[in-house]
């Protein structure tokens, strides 16, 4: 996929999840540095959908939307968090995270497995 496309396709995503152009400069630049997770986000542009080819440490964007998901529950369900409702901004995190987690992968992971929701029983 040409590359002023995928642009101008974050760009127009950032506008939906309420982001501001510099976030879309930001994310377009981590993305370009990163192959595997560009052919992914390339893939989910085409096909409205996630090939989970891209992984960092076993971790598809999918496992990390979910993750996110379940980690701010508690303020989803308070509606502060800007993601409720904004299924742009929720995966333009996904995939923002995917491309930290790239670079800083032990810290994602802990996060992972300890930073879950607060609805299930025997968490506290």
């Amino acid at each position: 996929m040409k590359e002023d496309l995928i642009f101008e396709f974050i760009k127009e995503l950032c506008r939906y999840a309420g982001e501001e152009e510099t976030f879309a400069e930001s994310f377009w630049k981590k993305l370009q540095e990163d192959n595997e997770i560009c052919e992914e986000f390339s893939y989910y542009i085409e096909h409205g959908n996630f090939a989970c080819k891209a992984k960092v440490a076993g971790y598809t964007v999918v496992d990390v939307m979910v993750w996110q998901m379940d980690h701010f529950k508690a303020r989803l369900d308070r509606d502060n968090s800007g993601t409720r409702q904004n299924g742009d901004r929720m995966l333009l995190l996904a995939f923002d995270t995917l491309l930290n987690m790239r670079k800083e992968p032990d810290k994602y992971i802990r996060k992972m497995s300890e930073e879950t929701g607060t609805d299930y029983p025997d968490k506290y």
